[in-house]
C-alpha cells in the first residue's frame, strides 16, 4: 500500500508532539471531530502534516480563500515530495455568472475566463484520488460546488492495453466522448491527433502524453511522449485515458436525460403559457432545445452543469456530486478544514446566495428548474459527509467547539520560543502622532507596520499623511484591482515599504516575520470587524518577530477586547513558564518568507536573472540541454502557481528553440 512520507529537516517540539499524538489518537478511537486550537507560528501546519502521515489516509484540507490555498499547496509539497499533493481551486481568473435583474429586465449572460492551468490541477486532482491511494488534496471552500459524478467520470475511462483490439478510428470515437478534441495542428493538452498508424493523446492532468501504435486493429506498443519533441519518455503496457472534463455522460444516461429534459420542458412551457408568461415560454423553449441539439450532436453544450440532475439520475432536490465525492471510495479518508473560524461560515452562506440568483433565471425563463440543482451544497449535506475531521483555528468558533463535544487540543508553545506580542491599550486622542511615533521606532528596527482601519477613506487618508510624514506607506482594501493587491502584498513581503494601512487584512494570508507592530484603530468599536476573533487573529500578525507588539487605539474596554486581552495574556503566561522551564530563548520565526518563494518570482529585474547565472551561454552542443532545463523550470514554476514566471520561462525557452546555432 502507498504510504505517505513526511520529509523534513525539523523534528516536532514545543507543543507539537503533545498535540500530535491527541489529534492521531482521537481519530484511530472513532472520533469523528476534533479542533487543533494552535496560536499563530506554532506550526500547526507541520503538526497536520505529521498526523496525516501517523495514519496513512487520504486527505483533503479545506482552506477559505485561494491565497491561503496556495500557501498550504506549498507547503505540502514540500512535506511531501514523494506523494501525490494535490491543488483545487476555482478554475476562474474572472466570473460573471448568469443572472437576470426583473427590476430593470437586464439579463447577464454568463462570462468567465478559465484559468487553463487551474484547470489542469483540478482535473489532475480528481486523478490522482481515482488512482492511487496517497493523495492530499488542498481544495478552497468552492469545492463544495458540483462538478459532476465521479462514477461517469471513472467508468469513463478509456483503457489501454498492448495486443488489445482496437482501431484508429474506434479510439478517436471513444476519445471524442470523453471530450478530448482532434487537433492536428497544436497538440495542447486535452487533444489528440492521428499521424499513420500513431494516435497521440494529450491528457489535461498529465506531464506526458500517450501515443498509441495500432497496427491493422491491434495496439501494438503504447508510449510515454514528451509533448513538445514527441521524444520518446518510457515504453508501457497500458494506460488509462481519464475524461478532458469532469461533466461527462455515459451514452445510456444521455438518451435518459435528454428524453427526461424534453418532458420536463413540455411541462414548464405549459406552466409558464398558463401563467401568461408567453415571452419566458417562448424564450425556454429556445434556449432549451438548443442546448438539447448540442448535447445530442457533441455531447456538452455551454452551461451543461445546468443539465447534471438528469444526467446523474439525481431526484429533484437531492444535492449534487463535489469534490468530496471522489473521496468517499475510500471510507478512512481525513479532512482538515483550516481558519475554520472563517471557512464553516463560508460553507454555510453559499448555498442561499446561489439559489436567488438561479431562482430568477428559473422564474422568467431562462432556465429550467433542474438549474437550482446545479448548486453548492447545504450544510446539512456537507456535515452528512464529514469523515474524520479535525478543525485548525487559533480562534475556534461555536460550531468547531460543539462538534468537537469540547474535546481541544491546544498548541500554544511555539518552537521558536516566541511569545504572543505584548498589548498596549492606548486612548484614541493623539492616536495618529503616537503611531506615527511607534512605525517610526519600528522602521530603525527594520520592521515593518499593519494597521487597521475601519473605512477606506480613512486607510487612504492615513496612507496619506504617513506619506507626508516621509514614511513609505501603501493602503489595500476591495476596491483596488486583484492584480494590483498581488502586486503591493509582494513589495510589503519585500521591503518595498514600511506600513501597509487596511481594513481587513486578515484575508490576505499575511504572515510576514519582519511585522513588527499591529495598530489597531477604533478597537473599541465592536462588530466584525473588531469582535475578539478579529481582535485575536490580527494581533497574530505581529507573533512572528521576537519584538512584535500590539497597540489597541480605544476609549473604553469592550467585552471583545475583555477576552481578546485575557486569552492573549493567558497565552503568554504559558508560553513564558515553558521556556523558563526549558530555558529557551525566543528567535524570529523565518519560515513564513520560505514559504512565499513558492508564488514569488525572482527579484531580478528581468525575472529570469537566477536562470542567466545557472544557464551557459547557448552553443550548438548545448542548446538541447538548455531547452530541456528551461522546461523543466518552467513547469516547476507552473506547479508553484508562479504563472508570471512560468510565462516568462515559456517565453525564453521559444526564443531558445528558435536560435540557429552554428
Amino acid at each position: 500500500m502507498e504510504r505517505f512520507k513526511l520529509v523534513s529537516p525539523f523534528a516536532p517540539s514545543g507543543d507539537q508532539p503533545k498535540a500530535i499524538e491527541a489529534l492521531t489518537r482521537g481519530v484511530l478511537d472513532g472520533q469523528k471531530c476534533q479542533t487543533l486550537l494552535g496560536v499563530t507560528g506554532s506550526g500547526k501546519t507541520f503538526t497536520i502534516a505529521n498526523v496525516i502521515e501517523k495514519l496513512n489516509r487520504p486527505t483533503l484540507i479545506l482552506s477559505p480563500n485561494k491565497v491561503l490555498a496556495a500557501q498550504l499547496y506549498a507547503e505540502f509539497k514540500q512535506f511531501f515530495p514523494e506523494n501525490a499533493v494535490e491543488y483545487f481551486i476555482s478554475y476562474y481568473d474572472y466570473y460573471q455568472p448568469e443572472a437576470y435583474i426583473p427590476q430593470t429586465d437586464t439579463y447577464i449572460e454568463k462570462d468567465s475566463a478559465v484559468n487553463d492551468h487551474i484547470d489542469k490541477l483540478r482535473l489532475k486532482a480528481t486523478t490522482s484520488l481515482l488512482t492511487r491511494r496517497d493523495t492530499i488534496v488542498v481544495a478552497s471552500v468552492s469545492c463544495i460546488y458540483n462538478i459532476g459524478s465521479p462514477d461517469s467520470y471513472s467508468e469513463l475511462c478509456v483503457y489501454l492495453k498492448k495486443g488489445a483490439e482496437i482501431s484508429r478510428g474506434q479510439l478517436g470515437g471513444l476519445l471524442i466522448k470523453i471530450q478530448y478534441t482532434r487537433n492536428e495542428m497544436e497538440f495542447n493538452s486535452g487533444t489528440f491527433r492521428m499521424r499513420g498508424p500513431y494516435v497521440d493523446i494529450f491528457p489535461p492532468y498529465g506531464t506526458n502524453a500517450v501515443r498509441v501504435e495500432i497496427k491493422g486493429k491491434t495496439i501494438a506498443n503504447i508510449y510515454e511522449i514528451h509533448p513538445i519533441t514527441g521524444n520518446i519518455v518510457s515504453e508501457i503496457e497500458q494506460a488509462w485515458v481519464y475524461p478532458s472534463k469532469h461533466f461527462v455522460v455515459r451514452d445510456e444516461d444521455r438518451e435518459r436525460a435528454l428524453t427526461q429534459i424534453r418532458a420536463d420542458l413540455a411541462v414548464r412551457h405549459a406552466e409558464l403559457q398558463a401563467q401568461g408568461k408567453e415571452m419566458e415560454a417562448y424564450r425556454l423553449k429556445q434556449r432549451t432545445e438548443y442546448d438539447l441539439e448540442m448535447i445530442e450532436q457533441a455531447g456538452f453544450c455551454p452551461g451543461i452543469e445546468n443539465y447534471s440532475r438528469y444526467m446523474d439520475g439525481r431526484a429533484v432536490g437531492d444535492r449534487p456530486n463535489c469534490l468530496i465525492d471522489y473521496f468517499r471510495k475510500y471510507d478512512d479518508f481525513l479532512m482538515i478544514v483550516d481558519e475554520s473560524h472563517v471557512a464553516l461560515p463560508q460553507v454555510r452562506g453559499m448555498f442561499n446566495g446561489d439559489q436567488s440568483r438561479k431562482q430568477m433565471l428559473v422564474d422568467f425563463g431562462f432556465r429550467l428548474p433542474s438549474a437550482l440543482d446545479n448548486r453548492p451544497l447545504k450544510f446539512d449535506e456537507f456535515e452528512s459527509l464529514l469523515p474524520s475531521t479535525i478543525f485548525v483555528s487559533a480562534t475556534p468558533g461555536p460550531y468547531e467547539l460543539q462538534a468537537s463535544q469540547g474535546e481541544v487540543v491546544e498548541q500554544v508553545i511555539r518552537p521558536t520560543g516566541l511569545l504572543d506580542p505584548k498589548v498596549i491599550v492606548h486612548p484614541s486622542f493623539g492616536q495618529i502622532d503616537h503611531l506615527l511615533g511607534k512605525i517610526k521606532e519600528h522602521i530603525e528596527k527594520k520592521q515593518r507596520t499593519l494597521v487597521l482601519s475601519l473605512t477606506k477613506k480613512t486607510a487612504e487618508d492615513l496612507s496619506s499623511f504617513l506619506i507626508e510624514k516621509g514614511v513609505k506607506t501603501r493602503y489595500l482594501h476591495s476596491d483596488i484591482d486583484a492584480l494590483e493587491r498581488v502586486e503591493i502584498l509582494k513589495q510589503f513581503r519585500q521591503g518595498v515599504f514600511d506600513v501597509l494601512v487596511g481594513i481587513n487584512l486578515l484575508r490576505e494570508g499575511i504572515d510576514i516575520p519582519q511585522v513588527g507592530l499591529v495598530a489597531i484603530l477604533g478597537a473599541d468599536n465592536e462588530g466584525f470587524l473588531r469582535n475578539a476573533t478579529t481582535l485575536i487573529q490580527i494581533s497574530g500578525r505581529a507573533a512572528r518577530n521576537v519584538g512584535g507588539e500590539v497597540i489597541l487605539y480605544a476609549d473604553r474596554e469592550t467585552e471583545s477586547m475583555k477576552y481578546a486581552l485575557g486569552e492573549m495574556n493567558r497565552r503568554r503566561a504559558i508560553q513564558e513558564a515553558y521556556n523558563k522551564e526549558h530555558h529557551i530563548t525566543p528567535k524570529t520565526i523565518e519560515k513564513a518568507e520560505v514559504e512565499l518563494k513558492e508564488f514569488e518570482a525572482s527579484a531580478k529585474s528581468d525575472g529570469l536573472g537566477i536562470l542567466h547565472e545557472a544557464l551557459p551561454v547557448p552553443t550548438a552542443k548545448n542548446i538541447h540541454k538548455i531547452a530541456a532545463e528551461l522546461e523543466k523550470q518552467m513547469r516547476e514554476a507552473a506547479d508553484n502557481l508562479n504563472f508570471e514566471l512560468a510565462a516568462d520561462l515559456r517565453d525564453k525557452l521559444f526564443e531558445i528553440k528558435q536560435m540557429k546555432l552554428k
